[in-house]
């Protein structure tokens, strides 16, 4: 292992992220030094864990087949509803036809899986964990395990009778927390469509949601500090998300799975429009560099400092930042629509790796919108102490994935590599860190964001993702 296996420059991302979220503090005097080394190192253990070990590398190559697997399953399904619209003419990827279904399948499957009780024990296995590891109470760190798995309402619905009793800082927490993962069905998605450009791209973009919800809990410790009154408790009897049968669990998941494809797409429908609308408008200006001024090139510019810190080289800051930008003010599933349309000579695949940890969040403007209408079901008596605090909660959201993404890029290139092998792809090969970057002066990730892609756009390669999974 040589010295280019490191890359420290990602420090200057894991300093920059903290920093801004002390700066955001209610409490600066409160600051988490404990829990701040615990929540950094259980990140970096996990990546090691998950990538360096054998049986573990064996685990995520199975769940890379299963995917491959469900993307089939989910298209034979596609077919037969839509004919020949589901394969896509001229290898043309249709993101309504073969992205969106895969969203009802795994709601479907995550349903049933929780009747049978085996995601039910999952979740309550990595709630038992963040309780113990990070201070948290049982019912908030039921919550916490659930969100990693099931999405940013999901999760606190399964503490629904608890919300009320919560305090500022583990409401804060839960809404943190939900910008900082995405759900499990969404995986499935983003894995999808990144399978041609990213080595083992499942195992990244699971790993990727795990390990962010301790950074996500991290950060918000930092700007809203624990209430003194907290004390940690064990699991206490809470209500469950129960279904009559296999067959009641599989219509409802169906029905959920539905609710949330169509969310997606008006997003991105009325996303794209927004940012197409306001390119029209700077389309009569140009730019200093000398090419016409657009969405993508301002938040490239904004974003490519925070793109640098987080392990990015500088000459690849530029795209980076627009990608960054993208999935804070439109949506993730845009930025990864990108980031699969990127080629070897704009990012590295080093580059998209890091990108890929980075994007893999619902910390955005749409999101804001969704905790806002959620929470206010949930617990309508503290709809404005939520919408007090879910811009903040959104800024924690989007630093947790950057956070995580400068400790992945921290580790040594050939952790990657070897799992890469394992997976029977191409393996990541080692970038040697940049000899010189300029040092950002500040990177604030509090800005606009980028376009979206069109309904339906080339393939990065050859043959088009099939499947893709839900966004709660």
């Amino acid at each position: 292992m040589s010295i280019d296996d490191f890359h420290p420059q990602s420090l200057a991302g894991v300093g920059l992220v903290l920093l801004i979220c002390w700066l955001l503090s209610d409490d600066k005097k409160r600051f988490p030094i404990f829990l701040t080394v615990g929540a950094i190192a259980v990140q970096a253990v996990l990546v090691f864990v998950l990538f360096g070990l054998p049986p573990a590398q064996a685990a995520l190559q199975g769940i890379g087949t299963g995917v491959e697997a469900l993307g089939k399953a989910t298209n034979e399904g596609v077919k037969f509803v839509f004919g020949f619209l589901a394969t896509g003419k001229d290898a043309t990827f249709i993101f309504a036809f073969q992205v969106l279904p895969v969203i009802l399948v795994i709601c479907a499957l995550s349903a049933v899986l929780w009747h049978w009780g085996i995601l039910k024990w999952i979740t309550r296995g990595f709630g038992f964990v963040f309780q113990k590891t990070m201070g948290l109470r049982g019912p908030p760190a039921l919550a916490v395990s659930a969100t990693v798995f099931m999405g940013q309402v999901e999760g606190p619905i399964f503490i629904r009778s608890y919300l009320d009793k919560l305090t500022k800082s583990e409401l804060f927490m839960l809404l943190a927390v939900g910008m900082s993962c995405v759900s499990g069905s969404t995986l499935v998605a983003y894995a999808a469509l990144l399978k041609d450009v990213l080595p083992n791209a499942a195992a990244h973009v699971l790993t990727a949601s795990v390990i962010s919800a301790p950074a996500g809990v991290l950060l918000a410790r930092i700007m809203v500090p624990a209430d003194k009154s907290e004390r940690t408790s064990d699991f206490e009897k809470m209500e469950e998300k129960t279904y009559d049968s296999s067959i009641d669990a599989v219509m409802k998941g169906t029905s959920d799975g539905l609710n949330v494809a169509v969310n997606v797409a008006a997003c991105l429908i009325v996303f794209v429009a927004i940012v197409a609308l306001i390119n029209l408008m700077l389309g009569g200006f140009a730019n200093p560099e000398g090419g016409t001024l657009s969405v993508e090139w301002i938040l490239g510019k904004l974003f490519s400092p925070l793109a640098w810190a987080i392990g990015i080289p500088w000459k690849e800051a530029q795209p980076a930042g627009a990608l960054l930008g993208t999935k804070m003010v439109l949506t993730e599933f845009t930025a990864f629509i990108k980031l699969g349309q990127t080629h070897d000579a704009e990012l590295s695949e080093r580059s998209r790796m890091i990108l890929t940890y980075a994007l893999c969040g619902f910390a955005n403007v749409a999101s804001v919108g969704i905790n806002v209408g959620g929470f206010s079901v949930l617990v309508p008596q503290r709809r404005g102490e939520v919408m007090s605090l879910v811009w903040r909660a959104m800024i924690a959201g989007f630093l947790a994935t950057c956070m995580t993404a400068s400790i992945v890029a921290l580790l040594p290139a050939s952790l990657f590599i070897h799992s890469a092998k394992v997976g029977g792809k191409a393996p990541i090969a080692p970038a040697p860190a940049p000899a010189s970057a300029p040092a950002p002066s500040s990177a604030a990730p509090v800005g606009p964001a980028s376009t979206p892609a069109p309904a339906s756009v080339a393939p990065p390669a050859a043959k088009a993702p099939a499947s893709a999974a839900p966004k709660a």
